[in-house]
């Protein structure tokens, strides 16, 4: 009898991961993303899965970014009720993210209703804030390395995959088959992270290639974020950092925490974090000491190099305080929080810089600014963009082509397969042929809803 693995996501994308394997009657569902960039993409999170949720065993998740993540809310909501494994660490991310996902969803809602930009009447968001928290009792936690039972007879193992805190590959064995997912893949000389563990044996693999036909820069994130901040902070501007508020925004504060130590940046320069995700998530960072490169003093001067403003009311204040600062504030791609008001307000000044950091998905405001693009939409408006916009190729948390071929490389043995996913159409075909051609092994890209035996 055949395992079957069906691509609900992050096939032919870089985001909406969902991997559907099936065998004997069983199934569960390994990361569960939410589709995010264009519009045609992102219209699929409202589309009805092919199965229906009650007919999901169990859910696996590898880590709490909402490409992986954000849809267990809905799945919930529509009649989902097995058990979520992840990581300590995956959980309390998640007890972050989700509730806030719905949240900001809802605010959104409000925000376009009370505008009256949205095309639909009313606008509904995807799940709410109680969606998410109702969803969170479903979690259960296993630690890196040990062996469970997602369900009867099938084996299930997490292992470390740096990235973000929590953030594993997972090695599912079921049917007489080692199936080896990668989740999202950190690299190994990351400011924060621990580097990914090596790959067990595995007969087929599923391997990320976000970074698939790209080599990260020689240059760090501290040669490249120093002359970017000194330079606006000498003609009195705003630096804008939309970033990830898990990861990105914590290798940021650690890098101006060390500049400023450093005497490359003044203490006196104002830093805000204004993303309470990030707020949160920064502060576990003292909790899951040994997950990642940080020592408790290092953990503390990330933490109290910015002022934190939780509030909204916080958050308006920022824009009184004149002369240079810089505002760290989610999300990373601009689709969506608070940072799109500091957008709003500082993108017409060319005195001021919006500062990108890590990979930005087609069809986000991230992916326009980063274009050139002399105006960008936001809540329905048209903003002229005047200010400089920087992109850090340093500061992503994905390992690079020639790190993800170091990690495939890695196998004890060859698969008979690999599956190329989560990366954009161009990123995982090059990964592919990379595979194919140095390694020799049979690999391929398959295609949005498509299944496959193992």
């Amino acid at each position: 009898m055949n395992v079957h693995i069906r691509f609900l996501g992050g096939a032919g994308t870089v985001t909406g991961s969902k991997y559907l394997v099936e065998f004997n009657g069983q199934s569960l569902l390994i990361d569960c993303g939410l589709f995010q960039g264009y519009k045609q993409l992102r219209l699929r999170n409202r589309d009805p899965l092919p199965v229906m949720p009650h007919h999901i065993g169990a859910v696996l998740l590898t880590h709490a970014h909402l490409d992986h993540s954000g849809y267990l809310p809905l799945l919930a909501k529509e009649g989902f009720h097995g058990k979520v494994w992840t990581t300590p660490a995956t959980r309390d991310l998640a007890q972050i993210l989700l509730p806030d996902s719905g949240h900001i969803q809802e605010e959104d809602a409000h925000f376009a209703n009370r505008k009256g930009f949205s095309k639909h009447a009313p606008a509904l968001p995807l799940y709410t804030e109680a969606d998410a928290l109702n969803s969170l009792k479903l979690i259960r936690t296993q630690p890196m390395g040990e062996a469970f039972e997602p369900l009867p007879g099938w084996t299930a193992r997490f292992s470390g995959a740096g990235h973000i805190l929590g953030a594993a590959s997972l090695l599912l064995e079921v049917g007489g088959q080692r199936i080896l997912f990668s989740g999202d893949l950190g690299r190994p000389d990351d400011s924060l992270m621990n580097p990914p563990e090596p790959p067990p044996a595995a007969d087929v693999v599923v391997c990320e290639s976000t970074y698939g036909d790209r080599e990260h820069p020689d240059e760090d994130v501290l040669a490249e974020l120093a002359p970017a901040l000194q330079r606006v902070a000498a003609r009195g501007g705003t630096a804008v950092v939309p970033v990830f508020a898990v990861g990105r925004a914590q290798a940021l504060l650690h890098a101006i925490a060390q500049l400023k130590a450093s005497g490359a940046l003044p203490h006196s320069l104002p830093v805000y974090l204004d993303s309470p995700m990030a707020i949160h998530t920064t502060g576990l960072f003292a909790r899951h000491l040994g997950e990642h490169r940080l020592n408790a003093a290092e953990c503390h001067a990330m933490e109290t190099v910015a002022t934190m403003t939780r509030t909204a009311d916080e958050s308006k204040a920022i824009a009184r305080h004149h002369g240079p600062k810089v505002i760290l504030s989610a999300s990373g791609m601009a689709t969506g929080g608070r940072v799109l008001h500091h957008l709003a307000q500082h993108l017409g000044d060319h005195r001021n810089m919006v500062l990108l950091t890590g990979y930005q998905s087609p069809g986000t405001r991230g992916a326009t600014l980063a274009s050139g693009s002399p105006r960008v939409r936001i809540h329905g408006q048209d903003i002229t963009v005047r200010a400089e916009v920087v992109q850090l190729a340093s500061a992503s948390a994905h390992a690079d082509a020639s790190q993800l071929m170091d990690w495939l490389r890695a196998l004890p043995a060859a698969p008979r397969r690999v599956f190329v996913t989560h990366g954009d159409p161009g990123a995982s075909d090059a990964l592919r042929h990379r595979i194919e051609t140095e390694l020799g092994w049979h690999a391929l890209v398959p295609e949005h809803n498509s299944t496959w035996n193992t």
